[in-house]
């Protein structure tokens, strides 16, 4: 038998490992934390920081580094092709993922190839009286050049939440802006991103319809796209409800949804590497627009692709990092359909009863094709779980696996049911339980 290669994983968690261990050929793999998930996310990163202490875990580990991976955003994507060039691992070019994340940077380069996104602008946030971009209309989304999970996006439809958006932004962009100028230094800008650097706000016309995630990656400069979902929000919210795999989208949108990303993708100039696209399909006028480019594929998706096809999409980059075959398997899996719900609170609170993990084993196990990640910790208030969006909190991932619609949604209800949350100062039952 071969020798197990020794895979480095930036930010290894435990909602990840039972996917990862389950992967094609995973017998062949060992995994290694690289980085934990607090020092790469919580407060204001130091890139220069990170890549010194990962150096030192991998400069004083006995064996071989086969690959350096990751499926996180913004410092992970980044660190992959720096400590893949340093390292000698296969990875993306640092230029193309920076091309994706630098939500400004990242539109430039699609309307250079596609017409399928929305109008777009910088703001001057140093303007005593800041203004929408030239030819941008309400309502729209303000939002850093780079952020995570949604965090410092906001929709504003007038001036006065312009403003208001904009105070909040310039309060809080150095947390992510001032360490990817660090990154931004490192690469040799062409002209249009000269003087841009990573701490500026972007103003987008806002998009509507149904919402689409395209999963797929680049090998051997061919792009191949291998999942598409439909992500569903609550009622009159922002706010994921659930993630949903195959797409119900009818076929001929779903191939232009492939030609799009494709176009896109070639022009980034991605390389051995996933991605995942997320655009708006408008079926009034019939009319797709991009929202935004992740240099990675979608952590959230792993147990749906696992569900459908038989195996989760960490295979492709996994597979990828070691010069293997990445194409993953199609609908061999034992459900027709899959979902990933985000069971959420729209209020403030402490959590006062949060199931231990023999409970989730318990669910898990009699409600056969479900997973639940659950988010607080016992005491731990709402508002101090980190990477929450703008208007929400996840108390709850749960996946479930089904042959129907209907099958998905009685098994979310049977899971939300049995894990019994509880909440210090708010009222159980309010905005986030209606027409779920």
């Amino acid at each position: 038998m071969s020798e197990r290669k020794n895979i480095f994983v930036l930010g290894l968690d435990e909602a990840n490992l039972p996917a990862l261990r389950a992967v094609p050929d995973a017998d062949e793999y060992t995994y290694h934390p690289l980085l934990t998930i607090e020092e790469l996310q919580h407060g204001e990163v130091s890139v220069a920081d990170l890549f010194e202490k990962a150096q030192k875990v991998l400069d004083g580990f006995d064996g071989s580094i086969d690959a350096i991976v990751g499926y996180w955003d913004f410092p992970v994507s980044t660190l992959v092709p720096m400590l893949g060039e340093r390292y000698g691992t296969r990875s993306t070019g640092l230029e193309s993922v920076v091309k994706c994340e630098h939500k400004y940077w990242s539109r430039l380069e699609q309307q250079k190839v596609v017409d399928e996104h929305p109008r777009f602008g910088r703001v001057d946030m140093e303007a005593d009286d800041p203004r929408p971009p030239e030819g941008v209309r309400f309502p729209m989304w303000l939002k850093p050049a780079l952020s995570y999970s949604s965090e410092l996006a906001f929709g504003v439809k007038d001036q006065q939440e312009f403003r208001e958006a904009v105070d909040a932004i310039r309060k809080g962009v150095a947390r992510v802006g001032r360490p990817f100028e660090y990154i931004l230094d490192r690469l040799d800008l062409p002209e249009e991103m000269a003087g841009v650097g990573g701490q500026v706000c972007l103003a987008e016309e806002a998009l509507s319809g149904i919402q689409v995630a395209v999963e797929g990656y680049v090998h051997n400069g061919e792009v191949t796209v291998y999942g598409v979902l439909d992500s569903i929000n609550y009622p009159d919210s922002s706010s994921f409800l659930r993630h949903q795999y195959p797409s119900a989208l009818p076929e001929p949108v779903v191939r232009r949804l492939h030609d799009v990303s494709e176009r896109v993708m070639r022009q980034i100039g991605m390389e051995a590497a996933t991605f995942s696209i997320e655009y708006f399909y408008d079926p009034q006028n019939d009319a797709i627009n991009l929202l935004e480019i992740n240099p990675r594929h979608s952590q959230s998706h792993a147990e749906l692709f696992e569900y459908v096809d038989g195996a989760a999409n960490h295979h492709c980059m996994l597979s990828l990092a070691l010069g293997k075959d990445p194409a993953l398997p199609h609908r061999a899996g034992p459900y027709e359909l899959a979902a990933k719900w985000y069971y959420r609170w729209f209020a403030d609170g402490a959590a006062r009863r949060v199931p231990t993990a023999e409970d989730i084993e318990r669910i898990e196990r009699e409600i056969p094709g479900v997973r639940i990640h659950v988010v607080p910790e016992e005491g731990q208030r709402l508002s101090e779980t980190p990477q929450q969006d703008s208007y929400s909190y996840e108390l709850a991932h749960i996946f479930t696996g089904g042959d129907s619609e209907e099958e998905l949604r009685t098994k979310y209800d049977r899971c939300v049911a049995a894990l019994g949350l509880a909440f210090d100062e708010t009222t159980p039952g309010g905005r986030d339980q209606k027409n779920v």
